[in-house]
């Protein structure tokens, strides 16, 4: 078994919150190498491109790296070495890590993770938000970071009950920032289903949020959305821009069988807990570029995410025995992924060119009426503050510049 340690822990007040840190087991990642050198392979695909899925020699190399090459213990060691903890909401453990600028005036901001994502995340961006003036910032950049684990996730509790809506994350979010005694002026930043979590938790307008970043902005007009769902022809009558997301979403939602599934028959993915190759080939075909990039990567071209990174991800979500109660969360939701929420804070826009599609001004405009922030970026995809730390942290810094 993995070895959690708590320490400092209490059993008198279940809101007290619990310093926290993880060390693997030598075992669990000796079997771990096992069960990748002991892999049963498909046939190779009989295409000469992706069209059918993770390919073959991709998986194959990711996975005799994951066996021979990669150590799970310099991640870990990265993670135990900014401050974790553990607190229980709602009856269920949330884990977050807690980095406090030294600058006094820095802004607390909450940053959300999502699918199939987790802390790892977030680890380049700690640097350049809680010590800017180290970073090519000023003073006046500093944050309060607060880096949660989505409930199901890594290191936070597994829901024994259904209910763990992205509301209902929302609402647990708010409650930790309070807890933490942020509740008076904070911010919230998000991507994937953190982004779905925080447009939850703009929505609500609880008091002391000034605003939030998003880098999967939710402002796709509804009947535009559906035609795109549906695969109807894209009307004619949208801009340049316009016509460029309609067009991304469009070939996106041609390429969410993992989702449907996952949405539709989550524990049906058992496979997922018994086969780590199996989990990586799952993981790592979320969209169609962010596929292609850590495909490159693995072949060997610098990118965004090398496949250590990619590795580190995967191998927490293996260790933690976390892919089934993730999955769970696209069961539970009940909203659409990418249509306007009516968000009425302040909000800061980051439209990278590889999300799953770039937001264009004129919708981000139209959904969030208070928006003090865009920027088209020039490189990056869907796991932004990942694949680009300093451009993610550098769009932070200006959308929350708007809002102190």
């Amino acid at each position: 078994m993995n070895a959690v340690t708590e320490k400092n822990p209490t059993t008198v007040d279940p809101e007290v919150i619990r310093s926290f840190e993880y060390k693997a087991s030598d075992a669990d990642l000796a079997d771990l190498k096992r069960r990748i050198e002991a892999a049963r392979w498909p046939e190779k695909e009989t295409v000469s491109d992706s069209s059918q899925g993770v390919q073959l020699a991709t998986i194959q190399k990711l996975a005799n790296h994951w066996a021979t090459h990669y150590d799970w213990r310099r991640i870990e060691s990265a993670i135990n070495a900014v401050p974790n903890f553990i607190t229980n909401i709602d009856d269920l453990d949330i884990h977050f890590i807690h980095i406090k600028s030294k600058h006094p005036n820095a802004l607390p901001l909450l940053v959300a993770h999502g699918w199939p994502g987790s802390v790892v995340e977030q680890m380049k961006i700690i640097g350049p938000l809680t010590d800017p003036t180290a970073h090519g910032g000023t003073e006046a950049d500093a944050f309060h970071l607060v880096i949660p684990s989505m409930p199901g996730y890594g290191f936070s509790g597994r829901p024994a009950a259904a209910g763990w809506t992205p509301q209902r994350i929302a609402e647990a979010y708010i409650e930790l920032m309070g807890r933490l005694g942020y509740a008076d002026r904070w911010g919230a930043a998000g991507g994937d289903w953190g982004a779905l979590v925080v447009e939850m938790i703009a929505v609500k307008e609880p008091p002391g949020l000034v605003g939030m970043h998003t880098n999967m902005a939710m402002v796709v007009p509804p009947d535009l959305d559906g035609i795109l769902f549906r695969g109807d022809p894209i009307p004619k009558d949208l801009s340049g821009d316009e016509r460029h997301a309609a067009e991304q979403l469009w070939s996106f939602y041609r390429h969410i069988g993992y989702a449907i599934l996952m949405g539709d028959r989550p524990q049906t993915l058992t496979g997922l807990s018994d086969s780590p190759v199996g989990l990586a080939a799952f993981m790592i075909d979320h969209d169609p570029a962010s596929y292609e990039m850590i495909a490159r990567s693995i072949d060997g071209t610098p990118e965004g995410l090398s496949p250590d990174d990619v590795l580190d991800n995967i191998t927490l979500f293996w260790l933690t025995n976390t892919p089934i109660s993730a999955a769970r969360l696209y069961w539970e939701n009940k909203n659409t992924f990418f249509g306007i929420k009516g968000v009425k804070v302040p909000v800061a826009v980051s439209a990278f060119p590889d999300e799953l599609f770039q937001a264009p001004k004129s919708w981000s405009e139209k959904a969030y009426p208070k928006l003090v922030h865009y920027n088209k970026l020039p490189r990056g995809g869907h796991f932004a503050a990942w694949e680009q730390p300093k451009f993610y942290s550098d769009e932070i810094r200006a959308g929350f510049g708007a809002m102190r």
